[in-house]
C-alpha cells in the first residue's frame, strides 16, 4: 500500500498528511486497494454507493446511459482523483451514473461511514479528512456548473468552444490536451460525432483553433 502514498497525498482527501499519518488513517479505515480491468464497471448505474473511491493507478470515466442506450460522459478520472463522494453522502439514492475503468486500474474504496466517524486512534486526521471532503463536494459542484454551462449552449459549435475555453483557462495556456478522443468528446458534449468533426474542421479553416488528436490550441482565446 505504501507504494501508493505519493498518489494519496495528491488526493484532496489526504492532502497535508505524511506517511505515518496516512498509515494510521488507512489502518483505521481498513482500506484495501482493488484491481479493475479495462472496461470493467467499478460502480454501476442504479446501484447504491456505500464508499468513496480514490483512483490510484490508471484511468476511468464517469458516464450516464439514457433510456435509449445513448452514453453521456460526465467526466474523466486520473490518479489521485476521487469519485462517488456525493452519492455516498446520499447512499439511499441509486447512482445515476456509472464509473467504468478505461484502462487497467487500481482503486481504493473508502467506507463512507467509517470515513466520517472520528475514532480514538486518528480523530485529528479524521477531522481534517472531513473538511477536505466538504471541499471536494464544493469543487464537484463547480464542475457540474461548468458542465451545465456547456450543455446550455444551443449549437455543437458553441458547446465545443465553451468547453475548450474552460480547458484553456484551467491549463493557463491556449494550448492544452483534453482527456477524450473524438467519440468521447462527442459523448461528453452530448452531440453527434460526425457533426462535431465537421465543426472542428470548420473552426480550423477559420483559423480559430488547431486540433491534433487530443491537443488543441485556441488561436483566438481570450
Amino acid at each position: 500500500m505504501q507504494e501508493f502514498f505519493p498518489i494519496l497525498r495528491r488526493s484532496v482527501l489526504f492532502q497535508g498528511l505524511n506517511d505515518a499519518e496516512l498509515s494510521d488513517v488507512l489502518g483505521c479505515l481498513n482500506a484495501q486497494p482493488a484491481e479493475y480491468a479495462k472496461n470493467q464497471v467499478i460502480l454501476a448505474q442504479g446501484a447504491h454507493a456505500q464508499a468513496i473511491g480514490v483512483l490510484l493507478r490508471g484511468s476511468a470515466q464517469i458516464s450516464r446511459i439514457d433510456y435509449e442506450g445513448n452514453r453521456s460522459i460526465v467526466t474523466s478520472l486520473g490518479p489521485a482523483q476521487i469519485f462517488a463522494e456525493a452519492f455516498a453522502c446520499q447512499s439511499d439514492l441509486p447512482l445515476s451514473v456509472s464509473v467504468v475503468a478505461t484502462t487497467d486500474c487500481t482503486v481504493l474504496l473508502l467506507d463512507f461511514r467509517r470515513l466520517i466517524t472520528t475514532c480514538s486512534q486518528a480523530c485529528v486526521f479524521h477531522s481534517r479528512i472531513i473538511l477536505h471532503l466538504l471541499q471536494a463536494l464544493a469543487a464537484q459542484n463547480l464542475l457540474l456548473n461548468q458542465k451545465l454551462e456547456i450543455l446550455s449552449q444551443r449549437s455543437t459549435r458553441q458547446k465545443l468552444l465553451t468547453y475548450l475555453q474552460q480547458q484553456a483557462l484551467t491549463a493557463g495556456s491556449s494550448t492544452f490536451c483534453i482527456p477524450y478522443n473524438r467519440q468521447e468528446l462527442a459523448d461528453f458534449l452530448e452531440v453527434d460525432r460526425s457533426g462535431l468533426s465537421t465543426v472542428i474542421s470548420q473552426l480550423e479553416r477559420e483559423g480559430q483553433l488547431i486540433a491534433k488528436r487530443q491537443q488543441f490550441t485556441l488561436l483566438s482565446a481570450n
